[in-house]
């Protein structure tokens, strides 16, 4: 009789901790880093032909590649970076510049390849499309 007892008190501890549900509550405690570093700066107007020539250099580019206009893809997004730069003529050389060399670490670790063939009139005309679209 004792046995019986002890196994019947054994089968019903075991089925009680088996149904019980005692995982702890966890708290998605991820912080999320916006990736986007707005640049202050006063923003230009772009003439709406280097934009179209722009936005024609990029659609016979490779820049798809990498880059999607909306969201984030091996590189980031094109309206990301027009949201980080302002649209003057120093942020326009300088990532046209950085386009012809290549880079890295400005959005993270993909490492952009360098477009040594590509003019510095042509880069400036697609960073040109690129910053536009802030507007």
């Amino acid at each position: 009789m004792r046995n019986r007892l002890l196994i019947g008190c054994l089968l019903f501890a075991t089925f009680y901790l088996l149904s019980c549900d005692h995982k702890p509550e966890q708290k998605n405690t991820r912080k999320t880093i916006d990736y986007i570093k707005e640049i202050p700066g006063i923003n230009d107007s772009i003439p709406a032909d280097v934009t179209e020539k722009g936005k024609v250099l990029i659609a016979y580019s490779d820049c798809y590649t990498c880059h999607k206009e909306d969201q984030r893809s091996v590189g980031p997004a094109f309206k990301d970076i027009a949201k980080r730069y302002p649209v003057n003529k120093v942020y326009i050389e300088m990532l046209a510049q950085k386009v012809i060399i290549g880079g890295s670490r400005s959005w993270g670790y993909p490492v952009m390849a360098p477009h040594p063939k590509l003019s510095f009139e042509d880069a400036k005309m697609m960073v040109s499309y690129i910053l536009s679209m802030k507007m």
